[in-house]
């Protein structure tokens, strides 16, 4: 009985060489990838707009008419979260500066050989990965670090307005979202909100009564 296979994973390859795009394509998919082929940047652009959430890496050749590979990474970088590869027929110092400077996970050189593709598209998915796996763990902490400041927030309201001390104040909170079935961070939210609230009516009725 043979396992499941994992879901296929989308590469997106962008070249102006239909024959070189056939090519990759063709040994990507023997190695068990899907792909999605684009002939020039506008188009990549669109198929990124497609499938955008489902692309796990994309390969995209540097030098290609109207906006360059180079763009089109920059571009990729500042609106989405797609990881890329540079494709190059240019082996050189530069290149490779200029590849690292925009955040590619890797670098394949022209001709292409199938033997050296797979091994340095693989090592370029997994750093994608990492990068990925990265930028979750931060959006998490963040998250964390927000809902905690909003905590220390309302804890605070609740010991100056009850007198009371820090844990109790956070007992009380903690038992109030238990009972509402929820987050805690969901009422210190609304707690600071209404504080804010209250200060702004304050200052409002102190303008009223100073006409």
């Amino acid at each position: 009985m043979t396992a499941s296979a994992s879901p296929r994973r989308l590469i997106l390859l962008v070249d102006d060489d239909p024959l070189l795009l056939d090519f990759i394509s063709t040994v990507l998919q023997h190695a068990g990838y899907d792909t999605v082929g684009a002939g020039s940047a506008p188009e990549a652009v669109q198929r990124v707009q497609e499938r955008g959430a489902d692309i796990a890496l994309a390969l995209l050749d540097i030098t290609m008419p109207g906006m360059s590979g180079l763009e089109l990474a920059q571009r990729l970088k500042d609106h989405t979260e797609v990881p890329f590869m540079f494709l190059s027929s240019v082996d050189d110092a530069e290149t490779a500066r200029q590849a690292a400077s925009h955040g590619a996970v890797g670098f394949v050189v022209k001709p292409v050989d199938a033997g050296r593709l797979l091994p340095a598209f693989e090592a370029g998915l997994a750093r994608a990965d990492e990068i990925r796996q990265l930028r979750r763990t931060e959006a998490n902490l963040n998250a964390a670090l927000a809902a905690g400041r909003e905590t220390s927030l309302a804890v605070g309201l609740l010991m100056a307005r009850y007198q009371t001390d820090r844990n109790t104040a956070f007992e009380v909170l903690r038992d109030h979202a238990r009972s509402s079935r929820r987050k805690v961070n969901e009422v210190a939210e609304q707690i600071v909100a209404a504080e804010e609230l209250l200060n702004g009516l304050h200052g409002a009725f102190a303008a009223r009564l100073r006409k």
